[in-house]
């Protein structure tokens, strides 16, 4: 036989299969029918597990894992439709239909912001993307500006979520599920890190540079390749700024920004002196009261799976089947928990389809815990 003999003999099983697909997704419709009518949930967890062994017995053995995979993501179509047809609405997608109803059609140009550090945090430079006149007040740690916003001196915080280099700041999603905040917007922002000192300095009398620990580590080779210079860690980089300007000293410099060179009058010696160029730190802007503003197409979620095979592809399984995008995936263990993990979600998905009101409101039957952080639109 030649190739275009099996491939036809595989297009006949095709369309044999497309056709019994059809069928079995007809009979899941009428199942669903028959449930509402009951009363009865769309999961049987025992059925599906004897479901599976059946299948798994009637299958040859070569191919066995393959069948079981093949039907378990047949369950989680069939459920996922019908849940569709049943009706997803939960108190948490109610929540979002009237957040999206209550939220003015603008993002605010003026608020009163919270954001951590001094002038010229890398923060403030977010924040002044975000907004066109901000009224910002400035705190020592994230703790400090979620109790800001949490006692209502403050409509919303600015704070860093993750950088393209040094990986996530895992303490503001510990802080956002604590407090049970919101991402209202984000901003993606490229970030240099100058060798700041006070005028007149020179590289070589430079015995001791100030910075924050991810600016450090992001700069590390070049730091490696100054000799007899005391690397002195310290609240961010502006606060760095600050603190040579202060000292007066000429044997002294900061790893900080541009912002920060003309805020404090500082000179560069060595300008973007980061180990890779392409250094981007994402930047979110948190509220206490859940606003989603027109065009928000990206959404934060979450999660504590069950501890057990198959609860990360059941939660992945849904996401392709409602034809949902990913745009991170992201584990952290979960302290005193022995191998269990949290797991962080960016989907990219506009907050209007339907496929996303599906999804949330199927997505609580699937975890342990669930928390859902915002729908939103990014700043570029």
């Amino acid at each position: 036989m030649e190739l275009k003999d099996y491939r036809q003999q595989l297009d006949q099983v095709d369309d044999e299969l497309v056709r019994l697909f059809a069928r079995r997704m007809e009979i899941a419709a009428q199942i669903a029918a028959y449930k509402k009518e009951q009363g009865l949930p769309v999961l049987d967890v025992a059925r599906e597990r004897q479901k599976l062994l059946d299948v798994a017995e009637k299958s040859p053995e070569e191919i066995r894992e393959y069948t079981v995979s093949l039907y378990s993501l047949l369950m989680e179509l069939s459920r996922s439709c019908q849940n569709r047809l049943l009706g997803t609405g939960t108190e948490l997608t109610e929540q979002i239909g009237r957040a999206i109803e209550e939220t003015p059609r603008l993002f605010p140009g003026s608020a009163i912001v919270a954001c951590q550090g001094v002038e010229g945090a890398n923060s403030q430079l977010a924040c002044d993307k975000l907004f066109r006149l901000p009224n910002v007040f400035y705190f020592s740690t994230f703790e400090a500006v979620f109790s800001a916003i949490e006692k209502g001196l403050c409509q919303y915080g600015v704070i860093p979520l993750e950088n393209s280099t040094a990986g996530s700041v895992n303490m503001v999603y510990d802080l956002m599920t604590r407090h049970n905040f919101r991402i209202v917007r984000s901003v993606r922002m490229k970030i240099d890190h100058n060798l700041l000192a006070n005028p007149g300095t020179k590289l070589a009398d430079v015995k001791e540079i100030y910075s924050h620990e991810q600016a450090i580590s992001q700069c590390a080779g070049y730091l490696q390749s100054l000799s007899g210079v005391k690397v002195i860690p310290c609240e961010n980089t502006a606060v760095a700024a600050r603190m040579v300007k202060e000292s007066g000293r000429t044997d002294v410099a900061a790893l900080s920004s541009r912002p920060c060179m003309k805020l404090y009058g500082l000179e560069c010696l060595a300008e973007s002196v980061q180990d890779q160029g392409n250094n981007y730190t994402r930047f979110i802007c948190i509220s206490k009261n859940l606003e989603i503003y027109p065009g928000a197409d990206r959404t934060s979620l979450m999660m504590v799976l069950p501890h057990q095979p198959g609860s990360l592809y059941k939660v992945l399984s849904r996401f392709y089947a409602l034809g949902i995008n990913l745009n991170k995936l992201e584990s952290r263990p979960i302290p005193e928990r022995n191998f269990e993990f949290m797991f962080y979600f960016d989907l990219d998905t506009s907050v209007y389809s339907p496929q996303f009101i599906q999804l949330m409101g199927e997505m609580e039957s699937l975890c342990e815990e669930f928390s859902y952080l915002g729908s939103y639109s990014e700043v570029i």
